[in-house]
C-alpha cells in the first residue's frame, strides 16, 4: 500500500504519494518530485559514514542539506481512517 509524503519545496506545500519498492527513503522520495540531482549528496554522505561514528551526524547532515536544497517539514502524512478505526476497536 502506498503512502503519502508531504513536503514545502521553496515555500510550496506539495503531497506525494511514497512505496519503499519504488525509493529508498522520504528524502529520495522528495528529491525525485522534483528532479533534484542527488549525486554529490550520496557522494558526501558515503564519505561521513565512513568517517563517522555516530547516526545524529547523517540525521543533522541529511536535514541541512534538504534545507539548502529548498525543502523543509519532510514528513510521512497519517491515514486518518486507520487512525479511526483504531479508536473505534479499542472502545
Amino acid at each position: 500500500m502506498a503512502r503519502q509524503v508531504t513536503y514545502f519545496y521553496k515555500g510550496t506545500k506539495k503531497t506525494i504519494s511514497f512505496s519503499f519498492s519504488q525509493h529508498f527513503d522520504i528524502f529520495e522520495a522528495v528529491a525525485a518530485a522534483e528532479n533534484v540531482d542527488l549525486k554529490s549528496f550520496w557522494a558526501m554522505e558515503k564519505q561521513l559514514e565512513m568517517s563517522s561514528r555516530g547516526q545524529g551526524i547523517m540525521k543533522n547532515y541529511r536535514a541541512n542539506e534538504f534545507e539548502r536544497m529548498g525543502f523543509s517539514d519532510i514528513k510521512f502524512v497519517r491515514d486518518e481512517t486507520k487512525d479511526k478505526e483504531k479508536e473505534n476497536k479499542d472502545k
